[in-house]
Formats: C-alpha cells, sequence, structure tokens
C-alpha cells in the first residue's frame, strides 16, 4: 500500500485534483468529509460539539450549524482547540478504519487540508501539494464561493504559506494554469505513484 498525503489552501483546486486521481483507481480518504460526517445528527461526535459550544450552534434541523462554529473558533485559539480536542479524535479512526478496509496493493490518498499546519508530512510515503497564486485563489473564493475579499484573505492568511506547504512537498502540482494543464500533471502524477508503489511491492516480495 501507498499512502500519499494531498494537501494544499483553500481554493486551491485539491479537491478537483483528488476527484482525478480517484478517476485514475486511487482509494480517496478526505478528512473534511469524515470530519463532517462525525458529527452528524445523532453521533457522539455531534453531542460532544453541544456540549461544549451549546444549543445555538445547531440548525433547525438538528444538523451543525458549521458556518457559526467556523465563527466562534475561527479567532479564537482555545475554542478552536476545544473543537479539535472532539473532531481530530474521531477522523483519526474513522480513516484509519477506511486504510484497514482498502486493498493491501492500493494507492491510498489522504486528502488532508491541514496537513502542512498539523506537521503530518511525516505520516505518507509521499507528499503532493497543490499550489495556487494567492492571487488566482482569491480570484476563486470571490467569484466561485461567493466569498468577501476580505474574508478570503483571511481564510487564506489563517493557512500554511505557499512556501511552507512547498517545504514538505515531493511533488508539487502547479494548478494556476487551465485545466488541460492540470489533467496533464496528475496523469504525470499517477504515473510516478504507480511507479513507486510497484516498486514496493517488488521490494516487499524481495524481502
Amino acid at each position: 500500500m501507498l499512502r500519499v498525503g494531498l494537501t494544499g489552501g483553500i481554493g486551491s483546486g485539491k479537491s478537483e485534483v483528488s476527484r482525478r486521481l480517484s478517476g485514475h483507481g486511487a482509494v480517496i480518504i478526505d478528512a473534511d468529509k469524515i470530519a463532517r460526517e462525525v458529527v452528524e445528527p445523532g453521533t457522539p461526535g455531534l453531542a460532544a460539539v453541544v456540549a461544549e459550544f451549546g444549543e445555538e450552534v445547531l440548525l433547525p434541523d438538528g444538523g451543525l450549524d458549521r458556518e457559526k462554529v467556523g465563527t466562534i473558533v475561527f479567532g479564537d485559539a482555545d475554542r478552536r482547540g476545544a473543537l479539535n480536542a472532539i473532531v481530530h479524535p474521531l477522523v483519526g479512526e474513522r480513516m484509519q478504519e477506511l486504510m484497514d478496509a482498502a486493498p493491501e496493493d492500493a494507492i491510498v490518498v489522504y486528502d488532508v487540508p491541514l496537513l502542512t499546519e498539523n506537521d503530518l508530512a511525516g505520516f505518507y510515503d509521499m507528499v503532493v501539494v497543490v499550489d495556487t497564486p494567492v492571487e488566482t485563489q482569491l480570484d476563486r473564493l470571490t467569484t466561485r464561493r461567493g466569498m468577501t475579499e476580505e474574508a478570503a484573505r483571511a481564510r487564506i492568511g489563517a493557512q500554511a504559506t505557499r512556501e511552507a506547504r512547498r517545504a514538505v512537498a515531493d511533488h508539487v502540482i502547479d494548478n494556476s494554469g487551465s485545466l488541460d494543464d492540470l489533467k496533464a500533471q496528475v496523469d504525470e502524477l499517477w504515473e510516478e505513484l504507480t511507479r513507486r508503489a510497484q516498486a514496493a511491492r517488488e521490494g516487499s516480495d524481495g524481502a
């Protein structure tokens, strides 16, 4: 099994890279998706979040108001730490379950937005960073997600810098160009991943 950490800043296009790798046959473990699953209505995770932050973080349908929680924790390190203490262990357990269920010869791609910030590079056989200029990120966040420029800059500023992400990368995808450019780079990456996975299998067989 080849474990690949995939990361990139908000608006970098990381999700598109993940989708294309899935199309090639990678097993995708999406940390953000799992983080939503572990606080769905009826879960112990949601009960713990409500116990910590109060009923006001619930939507009328009983689901978690992620926007309200985000507002509470965004500028408060202590509150963010309290949320992470609830959610991160649950996410870790679920990610381990999914990894255990993957085939032995799988290429498993962990889509982890905060890989750099949480110093997780050492957990993977290879780290792939989707890199995009800040101005491109801003354009995507304001035009596609409807954010104000101020909000977009705040979100970008709260994440690791491009330099910090690139420093932990084994492979960088430049997503400042067209979708055709991105496709070509993902195809090239997949070829590299399959070579690495094959080499790992051969090394294991020869051990």
